[in-house]
């Protein structure tokens, strides 16, 4: 397990002791920090991802912060230590994945579409990767599309909408809401079926999949049956207490959110615009939404209060938090049992709005 903070401990009794000024809010936050502990699963690929030496993403330029180790990487390390399959495709059999291109605002973008096999005209489910806007691509989230099109038996398309600061807010917004306009006349492209679309994402991608379902609420555009958003980033702000107690968590510590939207935005107002404060959009006529969050990350509670906001607003809305695993937990299914778990979770109730009325014909 990762112990890099255990040796506060003494310093916090010390503190106690001769009662000198309380600590700072840092030192704090770092004695909490402490006090984490992932599941044993959770800590293998945590203390992989640390042997692999990661920078700091705060303190470094976009180039070189995109060419940092992820906890991806971390997962096929260990997976290639324990001599096994390092390929996500040997980890969720029966299903097909190919390259395309799709419409976004400002052209083609790159996609990958992911069809389970057996039966045709499938609903389809667009689905968002993470990396605070900046980061990653819809390769390093190949085991999540593939397990999500292998649990709802619908078609994913992954897509890798324009990043930061190239183009910066709203162009990953407009990415999104451009192809799933494109698939509510288009799915059949992709041997999918136009009235069953669902939007999914992680992080950044929840983000962008709540995003995209409130702007097709107002611009009319048919509704989505069911949205995933695991760990989304729903508002702007960081006075939560899961930004305070996890402020050193890893992969996602509170210092990088600062950083993201740096190359995110343009001008600090963008804070506020509802489609990235997507906490005070207007959330009323939503579909159903799944809420998934690791405990051990500053965006826990950005979860915490998404769900109570579309309580407020009337939608269906359910959410788990899992236990000791942290921040990008949900792709690693052959590893961490508790991704297993919100993987079948999540798999469940997409499936069920999905596929309500599907006919499975053209």
């Amino acid at each position: 397990m990762i112990k890099p903070l255990v040796l506060l401990l003494p310093l916090v009794l010390a503190a106690c002791a001769s009662s000198p000024p309380a600590l700072t809010p840092e030192q704090l936050a770092q004695a909490e920090a402490a006090n984490l502990r992932p599941d044993a699963d959770m800590g293998l690929v945590l203390d992989k991802l640390a042997s692999l030496n990661p920078q700091p993403i705060e303190n470094l330029d976009v180039d070189t912060a995109r060419l940092q180790p992820t906890l991806a990487d971390a997962a096929k390390a260990v997976l290639a230590d324990q001599g096994r399959d390092t390929d996500p495709a040997t980890w969720v059999p029966g299903v097909t994945a190919y390259d395309r291109t799709v419409p976004g605002a400002a052209g083609q973008i790159p996609a990958t579409v992911y069809t389970p096999e057996g039966g045709t005209y499938k609903p389809v489910i667009l689905y968002f990767h993470g990396g605070g806007w900046v980061l990653a691509d819809r390769k390093a989230y190949d085991s999540s599309a593939r397990s999500l099109a292998k649990l709802t038996d619908a078609v994913v398309v992954s897509i890798d909408y324009r990043r930061a600061p190239e183009d910066r807010f709203p162009a990953a917004v407009d990415d999104g809401v451009a192809v799933y306009r494109w698939l509510t006349h288009y799915a059949r492209a992709v041997g999918g079926d136009p009235q069953h679309l669902g939007l999914a994402g992680e992080s950044a991608g929840g983000n962008l999949a709540l995003a995209t379902a409130i702007a097709a609420h107002e611009q009319g555009l048919a509704a989505p049956k069911h949205v995933l958003a695991i760990y989304p980033v729903t508002q702007t702000g960081s006075d939560t207490e899961s930004y305070s107690k996890y402020a050193h968590a890893k992969p996602l510590n509170a210092a990088m959110m600062p950083w993201f939207l740096n190359q995110l935005l343009s001008d600090p107002s963008q804070k506020q615009d509802p489609r990235l404060d997507v906490l005070h959009a207007n959330l009323q006529g939503l579909p159903p939404v799944t809420l998934i969050n690791a405990e051990i990350d500053p965006l826990r509670d950005d979860g915490a209060l998404m769900e109570t906001a579309l309580k407020a607003a009337g939608v269906n809305v359910e959410r788990r938090v899992y236990s000791g695993v942290t921040h990008e937990f949900f792709g690693l299914g052959p590893l961490v049992e508790k991704s297993a778990q919100a993987q079948a979770y999540a798999g469940e109730r997409m499936t069920a709005d999905l596929h309500r009325g599907v006919s499975n014909t053209p």
